[in-house]
């Protein structure tokens, strides 16, 4: 999830282990554990940009991570802070569970989390976009009307509890939503005789209204989307696959690593003599376009040695307002 986010579910869990004890260092100390996972997009600017985007919620973003950082934060806060009700042990506690809260929400995203590192075993679960207001603003609104309050005001931590509670609920609400937003695409998909082996679904930017879909059907994939307010049937756009067009790199190192992190969602596009590899799983920018963009797309070029880097495609910032125009006019139906 964004940064604003993860500060408001560090705070509210770092008020709920010590808030009765520390006040608001408690939220302070909480909504530092909910950022330090993110810092390995830091780590990932010295590196070359596909191990960058490999590492991204990896170690950082694990249980190990929690399990070993906890303790020494607790410690180094401790000291810090020598004449504060709370002793190592619950300062500890605190950054444990800043620190794990933070990858469980993440892999609620399309992007997912390695919570289980070293394994390599990616939670995605692809029920909340990246930043959703329905889930943020109310949570802020109750972190707010808390911290404003003494550490050992009733009414401090029932606000608090409340901010946990909505945001868990709406979390909620969005699998059932995920739910039933798939069976209308399989519904969709039976009613029009198409068989498929695959399906990934995941809900449009900034809300849970709008749903797509990507639908592996062999040697091409079908993009179809479908809002809780549409009246007609869905439809389905063809994206083909097109992985012949990678000739002699089909093979290549850089095409394997970027397949395992789309998870093997992906097609390739080649335009004159270049070749883009498309990540289908963040979708297009709109998918009523006639040529579709990817949202995730990234160049291969050869380097002298005739093996493949990539470069990510850049974001036309005047383009981004005509989609965002697009998405809100999709949301409330076709």
């Amino acid at each position: 999830m964004d940064s604003l986010t993860q500060i408001v579910l560090g705070a509210a869990v770092g008020e709920a282990v010590l808030g009765k004890k520390v006040g608001n260092k408690a939220m302070l100390y909480g909504a530092i554990a909910g950022t330090i996972p993110d810092l390995d997009t830091i780590v990932g600017k010295f590196l070359d940009p596909l191990t960058a985007i490999e590492i991204h919620r990896g170690l950082s973003h694990s249980i190990v991570f929690s399990i070993v950082m906890a303790p020494l934060l607790g410690w180094l806060v401790s000291k810090i802070h020598k004449r504060a009700a709370a002793t190592w042990k619950d300062w500890s506690w605190l950054f444990f569970w800043g620190l794990i809260t933070h990858p469980l929400l993440d892999a609620h995203t399309t992007w997912g989390t390695q919570l289980f590192w070293p394994f390599d075993l990616r939670l995605a679960y692809q029920n909340i976009f990246v930043i959703d207001p329905l889930y943020t603003l109310p949570f802020l609104v109750f972190l707010i009307l808390a911290i404003r309050l003494p550490k050992t005001s009733a009414k401090r931590n029932k606000y608090n509890r409340l901010g946990l509670s909505v945001s868990s609920g709406y979390m909620m609400l969005t699998l059932i939503l995920k739910g039933i937003s798939y069976q209308k695409f399989t519904d969709a998909l039976d009613a029009q005789h198409i068989e498929y082996t695959a399906i990934d679904t995941r809900p449009a930017a900034f809300n849970t209204i709008l749903w797509y879909a990507n639908v592996d059907i062999g040697d091409a994939y079908l993009l179809g989307d479908y809002s809780f307010f549409d009246t007609k049937p869905i439809s389905f756009k063809k994206v083909e696959k097109n992985k012949a067009a990678l000739a002699n790199y089909k093979n290549s190192e850089t095409v394997k690593r970027l397949a395992q992190i789309a998870e093997g969602w992906y097609a390739i596009e080649k335009s004159n003599q270049d070749l883009f590899f498309n990540d289908l799983r963040f979708g297009v920018y709109d998918l009523e376009a006639e040529n579709l963009k990817f949202v995730f797309s990234y160049q291969l070029v050869p380097d002298q040695y005739d093996k493949l880097t990539i470069v990510e495609a850049k974001r036309d910032p005047e383009a981004m307002k005509q989609v965002l125009s697009s998405l809100w006019s999709r949301v409330w139906g076709n």
